[in-house]
């Protein structure tokens, strides 16, 4: 990828394609959509903000807790935003009958598969309901599938395809997590044509920079990296799983891509003391106690180097000794 960066880097003295057909061929073929069916975001962030101000509904329903800046982005349009508690008694799951029962024309709501920060995936049959009903009261519903790359068996998951079914669907992807271009800023989102037009409206015309087009039509085709990325994530993610679990009075959540969820029973004092010592030596994690819907001691962990994990745990046992 950094070939394909430095390679167009003569390229920046011109405009990029407004259209980034190229990449648009790419994504299409990687992801098996039509190209009419694809729109692009300067990172998946930016279509949030450009779904709420082109379909301006008035109520987005959220299931937390979840990704702050969808709540963010419907704010700044003027959007009423409902939670929908996602209770850990219940694995983090929606109560989907009393979710549907809120649907209406003016609503969206916004899904994430995995959800950030739970690891929480959706499954077909349960998203497929979700939907059905969603159809039938004209409610939009947005599938953040930002994290799902990181999987294996993604295609298992991925609610991409559905939108030949359920034309107010519309799937977000974010290229900057499983292909790390953050400082890129890369994303797409899938839906039906005439929604995609709309959208396409709402955004700025070179919004998609030259080296991020070119380097996001080689990050697809790297499939190398693809199959390490995946292998290395599983066998990482399971191991760190299991070394944190084995700390007195950490709740461990499963997790299900890079990331790790879990729950200091010692409560909010001893968290603040161990995001202390951790920064101390260098090592952040992120507090999720402040998302809405997690009112105890959440820490969510990255996944990283083997090397990496063992110094976080080390310093874990060293803070539990004290």
């Amino acid at each position: 990828m950094r070939e394909a960066i430095f390679s167009h880097v003569d390229g920046i003295v011109n405009y990029p394609d407004p259209e980034a057909r190229a990449l648009k061929t790419a994504i299409a073929s990687f992801y098996d959509v039509p190209q009419k069916k694809i729109v692009l975001g300067n990172g998946a962030a930016e279509l949030f903000y450009c779904f709420f101000y082109i379909v301006r509904p008035k109520r987005l329903l959220l299931p937390v807790p979840s990704f702050s800046e969808y709540e963010r982005a419907a704010r700044a349009a003027g959007v009423k935003v409902i939670y929908l508690p996602l209770l850990k008694k219940h694995g983090f799951s929606l109560d989907l009958e009393a979710a549907v029962q809120q649907f209406s024309k003016e609503d969206v709501i916004l899904l994430c598969s995995p959800n950030n920060p739970t690891g929480r995936l959706w499954e077909r049959k349960e998203l497929c309901v979700l939907l059905e009903k969603a159809e039938e009261r004209g409610t939009y519903v947005v599938m953040d599938e930002s994290f799902l790359d990181f999987r294996e068996d993604g295609e298992g998951y991925t609610s991409r395809h559905l939108t030949n079914e359920y034309p107010h669907l519309f799937v977000v992807q974010s290229m900057t997590k499983f292909f790390a271009l953050p400082g890129l800023r890369l994303g797409f989102g899938i839906a039906e044509p005439n929604l995609c037009r709309q959208l396409e409206s709402g955004k700025d015309v070179w919004n998609v920079n030259f080296l991020a087009q070119a380097a996001g039509v080689a990050a697809l085709s790297d499939t190398v990296y693809h199959e390490a990325a995946r292998s290395f994530v599983r066998r990482e993610k399971k191991f760190l799983a299991a070394e944190l679990a084995k700390l007195p009075g950490i709740e461990v959540f499963a997790p299900s891509v890079n990331f790790i969820l879990f729950h200091l029973q010692q409560g909010k004092v001893f968290l603040q003391q161990l995001i202390m010592a951790l920064r101390e030596r260098g090592i952040l994690l992120r507090d999720c106690s402040n998302y809405s819907g997690l009112d105890g001691a959440y820490l969510r962990a990255a996944v990283r180097s083997r090397a990496d994990n063992e110094r976080l745990l080390e310093v874990m046992h060293e803070v539990w000794k004290e």
